[in-house]
């Protein structure tokens, strides 16, 4: 007998396989790598089916669905530390994960403005070191930083991005991986950066 949900809970676990779907169908995501809030363990965002969503208590505890993924812990953690963040989307796009795996970036904003909308929409990216996935420092160094980021680069692994809403964890997601693509498709041309007078308006809005 299938587990019956509220209206809101059903929206929520459709519009999570939508974008599952999207994800994977246009190769943000392969095979079973990332993750959307707590898809199961394994599980190919391209397949995911909403009555087999992992379900977790904010402690943790695995209430129904298939098994989360072992990376529950950093959800988690960027959850109990920023009440903003609702939801996270964790992927091994192509254009971030490559930038993720670059030696010399700046650990403190990897991504340094030269488009207004990662500025307006994201803003600082950190860097957070080369864990084992899984790993707990990971949740340890996100939780750290949750408070005042809404995305991060895991040192040769990936993004993690957070939002309001699914909706926008996503969108924001792909500007992201939309400037790591440009970054590496200017090469090393000459870029005229933003200073930080036109950080600071930018970041007004």
């Amino acid at each position: 007998m299938s587990e019956s949900f509220s209206l809101a809970e059903q929206q929520a676990r459709d519009e999570m396989v939508r974008l599952g779907a999207s994800f994977f169908q246009r190769s943000y995501a392969t095979g079973s790598a990332g993750n959307l809030l707590a898809t199961p363990t394994g599980s190919c965002l391209g397949e995911l089916q909403g009555d087999r969503l992992a379900k977790v208590t904010p402690d943790g505890e695995w209430l129904s669905g298939g098994k989360p993924s072992k990376e529950i812990a950093f959800h988690r953690a960027l959850y109990l530390n920023n009440p903003d963040h609702k939801a996270v989307v964790h992927l091994h796009s192509h254009y971030l994960t490559a930038l993720s795996c670059l030696q010399g970036l700046d650990p403190d904003n990897c991504i340094r403005p030269f488009t207004p909308y990662v500025v307006i929409r994201v803003g600082d990216v950190p860097v957070v070191p080369y864990y084992k996935p899984g790993d707990q420092r990971l949740a340890e160094d996100l939780a750290q930083l949750a408070p005042r980021y809404r995305a991060f680069l895991l040192a040769n692994h990936g993004p993690v991005v957070v939002g309001k809403s699914l909706r926008e964890a996503a969108d924001n997601t792909e500007e992201l991986e939309e400037t790591a693509r440009l970054i590496f498709t200017l090469g090393d041309r000459a870029i005229p950066y933003f200073n930080d007078a036109e950080v600071a308006e930018l970041r007004s809005r």
